[in-house]
């Protein structure tokens, strides 16, 4: 072979060197993509997860229950792992909830999805209501829908200042799941079903004041005591809530502010103490309060049908354990995709941006 001709193959070789150089570079890029959506990853004594779509608020998708579950099994089992943190990415938001437009989506092209996202997103929740390990969720920013999943169920819940609680599924045609049957109903007096028929959002203190968070940390420390959590050296469960109790008891933010719903609590009592939706509506009329009336126009919007699910669904689940809870939930969630009301709030646009809801439901109950 000639010098020409040496040239040429070597000419080729390269090309295909480069080719398959950058081959390897997508298949490498798209892997890191996908699995970007949550980070899984082992830190001092801890396995710490973190929800990685802060451009879409962290919604949890599919694949990222999926993983979730199975790392968390994992870590359950490990010896070196002695608790589990979980986090969202970014400052605006833990977890703004599950990705329902993938899920309207699925309606008419994928209707396995839409079984298997909401059984495997429940089997998790259980999962982190009986893990063997100190689960500590970090709730700063957004917590709603899904992200109270993947927190509310776990033995430590911090909030922040920015914490921002709710359940506004009533606004989409669904209802509080992913076992909001159990723990809403269990908060003190009516103040859960008040906040599962209105979507009330809780900010920062007020999230801990309320029970969904079990400690309260000013922001700017949240990273020092994640800091301080993973440095510990195989901790016990005291240990942990000691670290915990030692940081909210230094936090000032808010303190002496009473909590937002402390002067309306007895008129909520007795308001949503009612068997049905229609006579909570008569409850808030008859008052004529502007705060009673202010709930009312809230619920006017809502899914008529929603409510009804709620308030029932809230009532069963005040005496069942949180796998009955979870069972029920699973069945309801099938019949919503089932029927108008969830497909037509997600196509109206409730959660277009994930955080500003604007009801298009205007029927009365």
């Amino acid at each position: 072979m000639g010098l020409q001709g040496l040239c040429r193959l070597m000419s080729r070789f390269n090309s295909y060197k480069r080719t398959n150089i950058i081959l390897q570079h997508l298949k490498m890029s798209n892997h890191t993509d996908a699995a970007a959506e949550v980070l899984l990853e082992r830190k001092g004594c801890a396995g710490v997860i973190t929800l990685n779509r802060p451009r879409f608020l962290n919604t949890l998708t599919l694949g990222m229950i999926r993983q979730i579950y199975a790392q968390l099994k994992k870590w359950e089992q490990d010896p070196k792992t002695f608790l589990i943190i979980i986090k969202g990415a970014g400052e605006k938001a833990f977890c703004a909830g599950g990705d329902i437009r993938a899920l309207s989506e699925a309606r008419n092209t994928n209707q396995k999805m839409l079984q298997d996202l909401f059984r495997e997103e429940y089997i998790l929740n259980n999962a982190i209501d009986s893990c063997q390990k100190p689960y500590i969720a970090l709730i700063h920013g957004i917590t709603m829908g899904g992200g109270v999943g993947v927190s509310v169920h776990g033995q430590f819940r911090v909030a922040t200042e920015k914490s921002v609680f709710a359940m506004p599924e009533t606004a989409i045609g669904l209802f509080p799941d992913v076992g909001g049957g159990y723990f809403l109903p269990r908060l003190q007096g009516k103040l859960g079903y008040f906040l599962a028929l209105t979507g009330f959002r809780l900010k920062g203190r007020d999230v801990y004041t309320a029970g969904i968070a079990t400690h309260f940390v000013d922001f700017e420390k949240l990273g020092m005591l994640e800091e301080d959590l993973l440095a510990l050296k195989s901790p016990s469960k005291e240990n942990i809530a000691d670290v915990l109790e030692t940081y909210h008891a230094k936090s000032k933010t808010d303190q002496d502010k009473p909590f937002i719903l402390e002067e309306h609590m007895d008129k909520i009592n007795s308001w949503f103490s009612a068997n049905t939706v229609e006579q909570i509506v008569d409850n808030l009329q008859q008052d004529g309060s502007s705060f009673a009336l202010e709930q009312l126009k809230v619920i006017n919007k809502m899914s008529p049908t929603s409510l009804k699910i709620t308030l029932r669904q809230l009532m069963e689940g005040s005496s069942k354990t949180l796998p009955e809870v979870l069972i029920m939930e699973y069945r309801l969630s099938q019949a919503c995709m089932k029927g108008h009301d969830f497909h037509e709030g997600v196509r109206a646009g409730h959660f277009r941006n994930q955080y500003s809801l604007s009801p298009i439901f205007t029927c009365s109950v």
